[in-house]
Formats: structure tokens, sequence, C-alpha cells
């Protein structure tokens, strides 16, 4: 598979997972070949665009996502695109992540199994140890626990609240991993136990995803390679 596959790879899970989430709040995205848009303004963190290949094209792109809005976002998945004058500036820089199929399996580290959120009341508490009092514990509707490619896990202390979790969007080509999260400030126990119940629930599957900063070494650590650049732009309007 060359770089740019499993860029393609990483992208259109991501843009799956970004499409779940938007229905989940009553938003519906349309898939293009070059990128996925939504017309109406997305929840917060959540991009209007995703494109899915190095040509997609700035005007076209903007053209089907709603701009008008304050705080429209793209997310240029190659790294090419110059929003600028359209009056957009990056607002970070990130890496694709990928491991391939049938990669070996990550031992199960020392500490709570993680195990799917089935409820909705498991889904408010694992909201707010993934929120960490941002306020943004609203984006994880109960509807996402009746997604079929949508997984939310969590790992549980002795007292029954999350302690570390993510969202795996399992759709067919890839279990793509988002918005781990760990409440003792230790992202390589966390991405290793993510890993682990990838294994078990995917076997076989690659694993994507996309990071930055520590969250990205401690990823590299556990096994996920940097498959290519990634850039969030953001309307400064």
């Amino acid at each position: 598979m060359t770089k740019d596959d499993r860029v393609e790879l990483a992208a259109r899970n991501n843009a799956r997972w970004c499409h779940t989430m938007c229905r989940a709040h009553g938003l519906t995205g349309s898939f293009t070949p070059d990128a996925w848009t939504s017309a109406r303004r997305t929840p917060p963190l959540y991009p209007d665009a995703v494109t899915l290949t190095p040509d997609a094209r700035a005007a076209d792109v903007l053209a089907r996502a709603d701009t008008a809005a304050p705080g429209a976002s793209v997310k240029d998945s190659y790294a090419v695109l110059d929003l600028a004058p359209a009056g957009f500036a990056v607002l970070f820089e990130a890496q694709w992540l990928h491991r391939p199929a049938h990669a070996a399996a990550v031992p199960a580290p020392a500490g709570p199994r993680w195990e799917r959120v089935t409820t909705e009341a498991e889904l408010a508490g694992w909201a707010d140890a993934w929120d960490g009092g941002q306020g943004l514990a609203h984006l994880f509707r109960p509807e996402l626990l009746r997604d079929a490619e949508t997984a939310v896990l969590a790992a549980r202390g002795p007292s029954g609240a999350p302690v570390a979790g993510a969202v795996v969007t399992a759709d067919g080509t890839a279990a793509g991993v988002s918005n781990l999260f760990t409440t003792d400030g230790d992202p390589d126990t966390a991405w290793a136990g993510g890993l682990a119940a990838v294994d078990r629930l995917w076997p076989g599957a690659p694993v994507v995803g996309y990071e930055h900063g520590d969250d990205l070494a401690a990823a590299v650590r556990q096994g996920l390679a940097p498959a290519g650049p990634l850039r969030v732009w953001l309307s400064a309007a």
C-alpha cells in the first residue's frame, strides 16, 4: 500500500466519522469523489469539509460547504490547499496514522479492560470524562449508539467511571480511532488499551487515525506509523 493509499484510507474513514457525528445532530453531509462536505454548519470541533484526494480544488470544496456562518473549517487531508485567499488560516497541522491489516496484536496492558459503551447513561458518563469540563460533552448524542459503524469504547476505574476511552469507526475498510482520551495523563497506556480492544473486536483490520504533538508521539510508540500530513483550516471571519 502506497503512502497516498494510506492517507486516502484514513481520510475516508475520518470523513465517515464526521458524517456520522453530523447525522447524530440532524445534519446530512455529502460524499463526492474529491471531498465530504456539509452544506450546514457542523457541530463544534468538526469540519465542514474533508478532502479525499490530493486533486481536490479549493473553490469546488468551499462551494459545497457552509462557509458563511462563523467558524467554518476544512480538513485538508493532503496538506496541499491554500485557503488563505478565501479568508482561512491554518488552525493546526497533524499526521495521519496507519497500522496495516493483520499486524501483530497489541498485548493488553495491565489495567481495566476496554468495553463498548451501550447505554445512554454510560455514554453521558463517557462524554463527561472525555470533555474534562470544556462544555462539549453534548456533542455525543444517543444516536451514535445506534450507528452500526460506530463504537464508543471505555476503560473504567474502580468507581465505574471512565478513566480512558475512544471512538472507533469500523466502516468495513479500517478501524478508525478518534477522540482517544485518558484522565490520568498517560496517552501511551490509553493507546495500548485502545489498540488491544480494536484487535479483539475487529481482528485483522487496519487501524487509522490522526494525531499531533504528544498524542502523535504516543501513538507511534504503540505501533502506528505516520502516513502523511494533514492541515485544518479555520475561517477568520
